[in-house]
C-alpha cells in the first residue's frame, strides 16, 4: 500500500469549544489507484488531506491521534525538515482555487521553474525548459509563449492545468486533488478529470480525489470513501457503491443527483443540515437526518461493519439500506 491513513483524529480549538473535524478516519490508496473522498462541505475531507500533507494550520488545528503511513514511514513522526522533503518530491497537492494558490506577480513559467531550481538544483535555463515541457504535457497551447504570462491572463481551466503541472513537476508517487474542478464549467471539468486519469495511468501514481460531486468521480475513481461529520461512513469499489449503497447518507447523495429519466420531478434533498463539529450528536451522527434511524442509532455509534471483503458501512441497518 502506497499510503495508509489509520484512525486519524484532528481537533480545532475554537471560541465555541473543541471542533472534532476528523474522528478516526482510516483509508488507503495504492500506486496507480484513484480513491475518491466524498461528502458535504464540513465533513472533514480537506482537513484530512491537509493532515496527510503536513500543512494543517497549527494552531488552531491539532492532530490528536492516528498514523499516516507513506511508503512504510509514519509521516506524523517525522521532523518538519524531513516532512518538507516528502512534500512536492514524493507527494503533492492540487488546491481548489488556482488563482489564489498561484503567485500573481510571477509568470507561470517562473513559478514552475522554481520547483526545479530549489528541489533539483537546475540552472535557470534548464528549469525554464522543463517548465515549458510540463505546460505542454498538461496541454496548454503555445506553452513556450505562454510561460511568460501571469496567472490572471489564463482562464480558470488553464490555471488548474498549471496547478496540475506544478504538482507533477517532481514526479511524486501520490497526488491529492482537493476539489480540482470547482467553479469550472462541465466541459472543462471533464477535460481536467480526463487529464488527471491519463496522467495517473501514465505515471502509475496514486491519486486521492476530494470532491462533493458524485458525477465527477463516476468514470475516474476505483474506490470511494464517503465522509460525514469527520468519519468515513461507507467505503466501496465505485461500481458497487453506485449500484447499491450500504449507508443511508450515501443513498441520499445518490438520490440528489439530477437524472434525465426523472425530468419534471422535484429534485430529492436530504432533510436537515450536517451537525456542528463542536456538538456532534451521540450515537450515529447522521441519525437526525436519517429515514432509517431507530433508538440504537441515537445512543450507539456504529462501527465500520464489513459488508464484504472490499467494502464497509458505519450503519447499524446497512442490510436494509442495501435492499433499498
Amino acid at each position: 500500500m502506497l499510503l495508509e491513513v489509520r484512525d486519524l483524529r484532528v481537533e480545532f480549538h475554537t471560541r465555541d469549544g473543541v471542533a472534532k473535524a476528523v474522528n478516526g478516519v482510516s483509508y488507503g490508496v495504492d500506486a496507480g489507484e484513484t480513491l475518491a473522498v466524498l461528502g458535504e462541505s464540513g465533513s472533514g475531507k480537506s482537513v484530512t488531506a491537509q493532515a496527510v500533507m503536513g500543512i494543517l494550520d497549527t494552531p488552531p488545528g491539532r492532530i490528536t491521534g492516528g498514523e499516516v503511513v507513506f511508503r512504510g514511514r509514519d509521516l506524523l513522526k517525522l521532523k518538519e525538515e524531513e516532512r518538507r522533503k516528502v512534500r512536492g518530491a514524493e507527494m503533492a497537492m492540487i488546491f481548489q482555487d488556482a488563482l489564489s494558490s498561484l503567485n500573481p506577480v510571477l509568470s507561470v513559467g517562473d513559478q514552475l521553474a522554481e520547483m526545479f531550481t530549489v528541489h533539483r538544483g537546475m540552472s535557470r535555463r534548464d528549469a525554464r525548459a522543463r517548465a515549458v515541457e510540463l505546460m505542454d504535457r498538461v496541454r496548454i497551447p503555445a506553452a513556450r509563449e505562454r510561460a511568460g504570462q501571469y496567472p490572471h491572463q489564463f482562464s480558470g481551466g488553464m490555471r488548474q492545468r498549471i496547478m496540475i503541472a506544478m504538482a507533477l513537476a517532481l514526479e511524486p508517487a501520490l497526488i491529492i486533488a482537493d476539489e480540482p474542478t470547482t467553479a469550472l464549467d462541465v466541459t472543462v471539468q471533464a477535460q481536467i478529470m480526463e487529464l488527471l486519469a491519463e496522467l495517473r495511468r501514465e505515471l502509475r501514481m496514486g491519486l486521492i480525489l476530494i470532491t462533493h460531486d458524485l458525477g465527477v468521480v463516476a468514470d475516474v475513481a476505483d474506490r470511494i470513501a464517503v465522509m460525514y461529520a469527520g468519519r468515513i461512513v461507507e467505503s466501496a469499489p465505485v461500481h458497487d457503491l453506485y449500484k447499491s449503497p450500504a449507508h443511508p447518507y450515501t443513498r441520499g447523495l445518490l438520490d440528489s443527483v439530477p437524472r434525465l429519466d426523472l425530468k419534471g420531478r422535484a429534485l430529492y434533498a436530504i432533510e436537515g443540515l450536517p451537525p456542528g463539529l463542536t456538538h456532534i450528536p451521540p450515537g450515529c451522527a447522521f441519525h437526525p437526518r436519517c429515514p432509517l434511524a431507530r433508538d440504537v442509532c441515537r445512543t450507539d455509534e456504529p462501527p465500520p461493519y464489513e459488508v464484504s471483503a472490499t467494502r464497509g458501512s458505519a450503519c447499524h441497518f446497512w442490510r436494509e439500506c442495501l435492499d433499498g
